[in-house]
């Protein structure tokens, strides 16, 4: 029996991404050093400023155990919700949390919301909003934890705030604030 549980009792957790299954651990291995894109603690603010612990009113603050909950729900085929990584597609590709979808604040949600071209796309397709008149009904909405690269990492803020101002139901919204720094200073699974 491993030491390295995530919880006593819970070694490892089974997840989905791009439809296979993954598993999801803890580092063993003692010699095991933080990735070096984690590494750095001195970033420029701005842009990389430290971001506050409550983003908005009822958008809740998520941490490691609470996305891996939403990904076993997830894995179990609950649809209503997903796990979104909100980086760009060159630090996707460095490696991100198993079971994460990559859907980029950039190519997606940055500046004038109505004026972009994919945003409705992602709100309906994606997201499972109802367009209808130009407006979005957002009862059948997933509910999203969002993620970047870590605490001082203004993207996901950015996105929420987005959603937000396109009528997107602050209870759907999670922000997982310590995004991959935190999740690799755990030593957990990175796909």
């Amino acid at each position: 029996m491993s030491d390295n549980n995530i919880l006593p009792g819970l070694p490892e957790v089974e997840v989905l991404h791009l439809g296979k299954p993954v598993t999801i651990r803890r580092e063993s291995d003692p010699a095991a050093t933080i990735r070096p894109d984690y590494a750095t603690t001195a970033r420029k603010c701005p842009p990389y400023c430290i971001q506050p612990m409550q983003l908005a009113a009822g958008v809740e603050t998520f941490g490691e155990l609470e996305v891996l909950d939403y990904l076993k729900r997830i894995r179990l085929g609950d649809d209503s919700m997903m796990v979104v990584d909100s980086r760009t597609p060159d630090w996707y590709a460095k490696g991100t949390i198993p079971g994460a979808i990559n859907i980029p604040y950039a190519q997606n949600m940055a500046g004038q919301a109505t004026d972009l071209p994919g945003v409705k796309k992602t709100l309906s397709d994606l997201f499972g909003a109802k367009e209808s008149a130009g407006t979005f009904d957002f009862s059948t909405a997933r509910s999203l934890a969002i993620f970047c690269n870590g605490p001082w990492c203004g993207q996901t803020p950015n996105y929420i705030r987005t959603l937000l101002a396109l009528g997107y139901p602050a209870g759907k919204l999670k922000w997982y604030r310590g995004g991959m720094q935190d999740w690799c200073s755990l030593g957990l699974s990175v796909i």
